[in-house]
């Protein structure tokens, strides 16, 4: 598909929408199967040193409360997650580039690869580093890592960060490029809705996608915070269902351009529909991301409001994802890594 063909699908509504998002499930179950993987969340901690303008945890939100785990809160979470089942876990924060900040990753890996032989798998969603960084934590046991682009065209993706040195959209992408020459199933990802965002800068985020050749991508509907500045310009994106809309329809165009990577469903679709999860499982999702996150610490992680699921403890959400996911004939595959047929990883 070129650039147009991805246009005229993704302005796809009402019937033929529904025939896009059907023939998106058709080529998933073909290509993998009605298993859903899961990646045990755990938000390791919120201290940032970027200033997104779209995001609550920016540098510049003095209104947030900030923490970081424990090396036993962490490794509580990654015990947990083994425990649930849930194969691999996600270690997600805010960007530090610290030396310390650094090691202690490293330390975290190999602790939790201690686990059962190793048989937790280990995603990183830690932000912007050097490759030597990203060659330390590979080395240590991590193996798949989620750096979002946010928007793959570079003045929109100007336009929704500070002007300065610390967010460089060429170091955005050079930093892709150094976790696929790593080694890392590499992912990436944008939010749907943006402010100032085209039918034009979402088709080129998908060939962006198909160009880099990534193993999984995550897509959600933009969700403004009031706490940034990006919030200013709310006026000017879609209504919530338009957004939910419009990432289904990114899923499942990608669905068919890439038919045997791992999409993540995520929290944001939640967030915005009661159903958003289940629904992006239909247009061609497969992996959802449960969060392990101490309670107390949740509240924290709000990079934008009104999160969903906040409340539940990891054994409610367990038992609430198989009953949501079997009433749309799909089931969780437990004690796997999860990753795409064309990129399997072995133990």
């Amino acid at each position: 598909m070129d650039r147009e063909d991805i246009k005229a699908l993704l302005a796809a509504e009402g019937a033929q929408m529904e025939l896009l998002l059907k023939r998106a499930l058709e080529v998933k179950l073909r290509e993998m199967d009605s298993y859903v993987h899961l990646r045990g969340l755990i938000e390791l901690g919120n201290v940032c040193e970027k200033n997104c303008l779209y995001c609550g945890l920016r540098r510049g939100n003095a209104r947030v409360k900030r923490y970081c785990l424990t090396d036993d809160e962490v490794l509580s979470c990654a015990r947990l997650a083994h425990e649930l089942g849930y194969g691999s876990v996600a270690i997600q924060a805010g960007e530090r580039t610290d030396a310390g900040f650094i090691a202690r990753i490293e330390r975290l890996i190999r602790e939790i690869k201690k686990f059962d032989g190793g048989s937790l798998g280990i995603t990183l969603s830690l932000g912007e580093q050097s490759e030597d960084t990203y060659r330390r934590w590979f080395d240590a046991g991590a193996h798949r890592y989620l750096l979002r682009i946010e928007s793959s065209d570079e003045e929109l993706y100007r336009k929704i960060h500070p002007g300065d040195s610390k967010h460089s959209f060429s170091r955005r992408v050079s930093c892709l490029e150094s976790l696929l020459k790593t080694g890392y199933l590499t992912g990436t990802g944008v939010m749907v809705g943006l402010p100032f965002q085209t039918l034009d800068h979402l088709a080129g985020d998908l060939l962006f996608f198909k160009q880099m050749d990534v193993a999984m991508v995550g897509l959600g509907p933009y969700i403004p915070h009031p706490d940034t500045p990006l919030y200013r310009f709310k006026d000017l994106i879609p209504g919530a269902k338009e957004r939910m809309d419009m990432t289904l329809k990114m899923i499942a165009v990608l669905r068919l351009m890439m038919p045997r990577i791992n999409m993540v469903a995520a929290t944001a679709n939640q967030t915005i529909d009661p159903e958003g999860r289940e629904k992006a499982i239909r247009a061609g999702a497969n992996v959802i991301m449960p969060n392990l996150t101490p309670g107390e610490y949740r509240e924290s992680y709000f990079i934008y409001p009104n999160k969903a699921c906040v409340k539940d403890s990891p054994g409610q959400c367990r038992t609430c994802l198989d009953l949501r996911l079997a009433a749309i004939g799909h089931k969780i595959q437990y004690n796997a890594w999860g990753d795409p047929p064309a990129h399997i990883t072995k133990l």
